[in-house]
């Protein structure tokens, strides 16, 4: 589990492609401060196993549908990409419940400044937009925020300049893809209404053919 506190921006050195997999390499420095093999590691809010680790960064292994369905599949060497240890036992709760499991992919529409803040436009498919409801938070390329306002097609985020500082939205433009994961608590009640309004539904046909 994750939070959505990015700890460190890191660097694609490279990316080995082949096969059904492909194998990506990270410069980075504080998260390799206490780093295993195993560990699940953030990447722009994708889960990742490290399979490798070295003094300048670590290795992990993404698979085709992970570069298909989320917007690692834009890495090259050089990207810059937020970074985020699973959280320890004991650490802080500062963002919200975070799975590294991401929804879909969102494009950024408009970026303006407003005061000391930015405003990111970013549009979505609605299956997405449904999770979604304004002061709520969600996960941006794993950053946790804010929801400032939900439309049709669209959510808007406010972005403080330590975030914009500390975090890739520092380095995306409008046009720009980003990894999408609603608020996980709000998925669950979700499906639980759903399932229970499919109950209700059988029933009642059951007692109408009665």
């Amino acid at each position: 589990m994750f939070t959505g506190i990015v700890e460190e921006l890191g660097k694609v050195e490279r990316i080995t492609r082949g096969g059904n997999q492909q194998r990506i390499f990270i410069q980075c420095k504080k998260i390799l401060e206490d780093i295993h093999l195993g560990d699940s590691i953030a990447v722009n809010g994708v889960c990742l196993t490290v399979v490798e680790h070295s003094t300048r960064g670590f290795s992990a292994d993404v698979m085709n549908e992970t570069f298909s369905r989320s917007s690692l599949g834009t890495l090259t060497s050089g990207s810059v990409v937020d970074l985020e240890r699973a959280m320890a036992a004991n650490g802080r709760f500062g963002g919200h419940i975070v799975s590294g499991h991401i929804d879909g992919i969102g494009t950024i529409k408009s970026i303006h400044q407003d005061g000391n803040a930015v405003w990111f436009e970013i549009t979505a498919e609605p299956k997405i937009l449904d999770g979604i409801v304004e002061k709520g938070s969600i996960t941006i390329d794993g950053i946790s925020l804010t929801v400032a306002a939900v439309s049709k097609n669209s959510f808007k985020v406010s972005i403080i300049p330590h975030t914009l500082k500390e975090t890739v939205l520092g380095h995306k433009k409008i046009g720009d893809r980003v990894n999408l994961e609603n608020d996980i608590v709000g998925k669950y009640i979700k499906q639980f209404i759903e399932r229970e309004n499919t109950c209700n539904d059988s029933r009642l046909k059951e007692l109408l053919m009665i």
